[in-house]
């Protein structure tokens, strides 16, 4: 039995039927937001009252709220306007940087359509099965406009952003004609680089300074000189850097604090690499930031409480692109069914930059350890062991320069069904790294623009659906099921926006009422 309450809103009518409050604008018992013709159904009794010449000057809307619009009433946000420009700042200006500006500017011009942005080209259901209303995302939430970004970022190498387009090869040289001017003229800056690192890389656009904290200073003041230059409201950064060499070593006392890293830094201490300076000085300016990479960037407490401090926005890591996408389809559907588990061997190649930092045995182990948990929190081998106690899984990443960007995963999958028969499963997908990580990104940085305009700081959760390894509070389960994690981050819009969530039960279309 739903247990009901009434909030009462005062509200003045502007050309009737349509009526506002504050920042909300209703009509025959729909709401709209401002700009974003945001239209959600709620349940009102309206009370007009007139005027001295007879006209309805102001109404009263009893709101009835149910237990389930209650549960989540008091996290809607108060979102601050996406006015002005926000910048979009990028470490790594290689395959996947390129391909998002470029395709951003081509959408633009009207050239092609941001087919692969949830943001961009989804639509979210508001409201019961019998009375929806599916207006597209960037309608509902107040997101920034793709006309309002302004791209900037840093490279080891110092090609212009036309230049390092070309030489990945990821969009023919005839679709860039119409933006060549546009793409010349965004040249990445010097990069914090530490070989180390990222062994089978070295470039000329270094930055050299005598500690890790003055070269986090000088990133600082990149981000500080890129704002005035174009004006911009908000920044927003990235990693689309190449992997790092696996950490095992996050128990160090630098990771634990703020002070603790603060000091390491500092003190020039070696185990600290580039992803965290970046977002380091990402976070100390105020900007969300997004770990695109298996690194550990900010995976630590020590960032998580730099975040909180600063009210900044943080998700990792490790963009869900390829073959780990497949996985978080394929997975949770044999689990649905309970189709038992004997291996999963997961084979890939690739020519890009990616694959030949991924040709080092150190950064391909990071890269292991992302992909490689995966399964393990989907099928629940300790709540299922007659199903996944005891399966073999196996990822292997080739280097094959001649494929480029262009990625090939072969998943061959041993199940077993009714009686412990055998069935196998194989997945041969043929996919373009940077075409699928390109929109992940835009989203990404949409959604973390948006977050920290609604006063939302820390982990970010709800955006696990773009990443293979979802970074969650250490005392959690990450969800790495797709279709879990695409509900979570859908109803997660509708409560910020006020908005009731959608469980799919379905029962009170068909139970009696009363």
């Amino acid at each position: 039995m739903l247990v009901s309450r009434e909030v009462e809103l005062y509200i003045t009518v502007q050309n009737p039927p349509w009526l506002q409050f504050e920042n909300i604008w209703f009509c025959n018992g729909y709401r709209y937001g401002p700009t974003y013709s945001l239209k959600l159904q709620i349940l009102c009794v309206i009370l007009a009252k007139k005027n001295v010449n007879g006209n309805i000057s102001q109404v009263k809307v009893n709101k009835v709220m149910n237990e389930t619009t209650d549960k989540y009433f008091g996290l809607a946000k108060n979102i601050e306007s996406p006015k002005g420009k926000l910048g979009v700042l990028l470490p790594g200006m290689g395959a996947v940087s390129s391909t998002l500006i470029a395709g951003v500017l081509l959408v633009n011009a009207g050239y092609s359509q941001p087919i692969g942005s949830v943001t961009q080209m989804s639509r979210i259901r508001l409201g019961k099965r019998d009375n929806p209303q599916y207006p597209f995302i960037k309608d509902f939430v107040p997101l920034s406009s793709l006309n309002d970004l302004v791209f900037g970022g840093w490279d080891i190498y110092d090609d212009n952003c036309y230049q390092a387009a070309l030489t990945c090869g990821v969009i023919d040289k005839q679709e860039l004609e119409p933006i060549r001017k546009q793409l010349e003229e965004i040249k990445p800056w010097s990069a914090v680089f530490d070989p180390a690192f990222v062994k089978n890389l070295s470039g000329p656009n270094v930055k050299t300074a005598p500690d890790k904290m003055q070269l986090a200073e000088m990133l600082m003041q990149d981000m500080e000189n890129f704002k005035k230059q174009h004006g911009l409201d908000r920044l927003v950064m990235c990693w689309c850097g190449s992997t790092e060499v696996y950490q095992d070593n996050m128990g160090h006392e630098a990771f634990q604090s703020i002070e603790g890293f603060e000091k390491a830094l500092k003190g020039n201490l070696a185990i600290i690499p580039p992803s965290m300076i970046y977002a380091y000085a990402a976070i100390k300016m105020g900007v969300p930031f997004a770990n695109g990479s298996p690194n550990q960037t900010v995976d630590h407490p020590a960032m998580v409480e730099l975040a909180l401090k600063h009210k900044v926005a943080i998700a990792g890591k490790d963009f869900k692109t390829g073959q780990t996408l497949m996985k978080t389809i394929v997975a949770p559907g044999l689990k649905a069914r309970m189709l038992g588990l004997e291996g999963w061997f997961s084979s890939n190649i690739l020519g890009n930059r990616d694959g030949e930092v991924l040709d080092d045995p150190d950064s391909f182990r990071s890269k292991e350890v992302s992909k490689g948990s995966v399964l393990e929190s989907i099928l629940q081998d300790d709540l299922y062991p007659e199903l996944y106690g005891d399966y073999y899984h196996k990822i292997r990443i080739e280097y094959y320069p001649p494929r480029g960007d262009a990625k090939e995963g072969w998943d061959n999958i041993d199940i077993k069904g009714w009686l412990g028969q055998k069935m196998q499963l194989k997945i041969n997908f043929l996919c373009r790294d940077s075409i699928l990580a390109a929109p992940v990104v835009l989203d990404l940085v949409l959604f973390l623009d948006l977050a920290n305009r609604a006063g939302m700081r820390g982990i970010q959760e709800w955006l696990s659906f773009y990443f293979k390894s979802p970074q969650c509070r250490p005392d959690l389960q990450p969800v790495n099921s797709l279709f879990d994690q695409d509900e979570k981050m859908r109803n997660t819009l509708r409560i910020l926006m006020g908005e009731q969530v959608i469980d799919h039960s379905g029962l009170d279309y068909y139970e009696p009422k009363g």
